[in-house]
């Protein structure tokens, strides 16, 4: 019995990376000049978020 737990935890922590998905991207604007970056996370205080989400880091294509 003990061994079936076993290979049960062993399937589902082996499983658990296959059902990720890639994080999406957006594009940010700077509060001080406009500039735009594609990040998938806010670079900081001094940035709003624009546009999004992306599938790619150019934010050219939407996802969804």
């Amino acid at each position: 019995m003990e061994s079936a737990r076993k290979w049960i935890l062993l399937a589902l922590l082996w499983s658990t990376p296959l059902a990720a998905a890639p994080a999406p991207w957006y594009l940010w604007q700077s509060k001080l000049d406009g500039q735009l970056v594609c990040l998938q996370t806010s670079p900081g205080p001094g940035w709003t978020l624009a546009k999004g989400p992306f599938k790619d880091n150019d934010c050219r294509h939407r996802s969804g």
